[in-house]
């Protein structure tokens, strides 16, 4: 009888307690050793002690051959090794047989942004008169304004708001927690929105709440209703481009590496925990610097 489900089991709580992983990244780690456990069953190999390099490379083989993408590959690999290794400081396994598995290269894809123009249209859209479009303005206002993640925007708080000091509380991924400064458009807004749509909406649930963002009926705001009031303020404004939350993420992120922000304040701003996930951002910031240097050097032209 094997012991894979105690040791997962054991893997989890520890990424779950020590590790502080979100709920998300918990997921796909046991998803990932299902898998190789499953593997393992078909080899019949019954102890995880004797997994070796010759059954890893087997295990590698099945993988391509299911034709997954090498993003994918690396996430397992790198969840296994993971694992290994938590098995190893506990003294479960003598040695970690995936700490030389090399990871296949990934191609990074070039996130996507908004120029300014296209930007400006979707502020110019919503009828502030109006509460939906109070709050359909805040909330493009504060995804533009802070970089902030989806979920961290639909878990905001009226308390986590400090409009004496412009900063908002962000309670991040894996519960990482941040300040985050806003700017004076992105604080009119939510006045407006705060002080007055806000109030109606929440009359019609006939409740209280503390979530900043509420839905017509006056609930909380979801994910999924963020994209749609984007998607319905990039049909007003007539654009073709399409616009998520992580979008004006990226745009936030781009905007102020354009405009001379340092590496390590966008990596803080963003709460990115390496500074690897933030430096994608300069793969997008490359004409701005040639564009620069070809008006600033002396001997750029003639």
């Amino acid at each position: 009888m094997n012991n894979f489900t105690e040791y997962s089991e054991a893997f989890r709580e520890y990424l779950q307690i020590e590790k502080n992983a979100s709920p998300l990244t918990v997921k796909h780690y046991m998803e990932d050793l299902k898998r190789f456990f499953a593997f393992l069953d078909e080899e019949a190999v019954s102890r995880l002690e004797d997994v070796d390099h010759q059954l890893i490379r087997i295990y590698l083989t099945r993988l391509h051959d299911q034709h997954l993408g090498r993003r994918s590959v690396s996430r397992k690999i790198s969840s296994l090794k993971s694992f290994y290794r938590y098995l190893e400081r506990h003294n479960h396994v003598k040695d970690n047989p995936f700490i030389y598995v090399s990871m296949p290269k990934t191609d990074k894809a070039i996130p996507g942004f908004l120029y300014m123009e296209e930007l400006e249209k979707l502020f110019e859209v919503n009828d502030l008169t109006d509460p939906l479009g109070q709050r359909n303005q805040a909330l493009i206002e504060t995804l533009y304004a802070t970089g902030i993640r989806v979920s961290e925007c639909q878990g905001m708080a009226l308390s986590d708001i400090d409009f004496a000091i412009g900063t908002m509380f962000i309670k991040g991924k894996g519960n990482k927690e941040r300040y985050m400064p806003f700017g004076r458009f992105a604080e009119i807004a939510l006045e407006t929105y705060i002080n007055d749509g806000r109030e109606t909406l929440l009359k019609k649930a006939g409740s209280t709440s503390d979530a900043v963002f509420l839905n017509a009926r006056g609930g909380s705001l979801t994910a999924r209703g963020i994209n749609t009031i984007l998607d319905k303020m990039v049909e007003k404004a007539a654009m073709t481009v399409h616009v998520h939350p992580h979008k004006l993420r990226h745009t936030f992120a781009t905007h102020l590496l354009n405009e001379g922000a340092d590496m390590r304040t966008v990596q803080e701003l963003l709460g990115h925990e390496n500074l690897s996930s933030t430096q994608i951002y300069t793969h997008v910031t490359k004409d701005r610097l040639r564009h620069v240097y070809m008006n600033s050097h002396p001997r750029a032209k003639e």
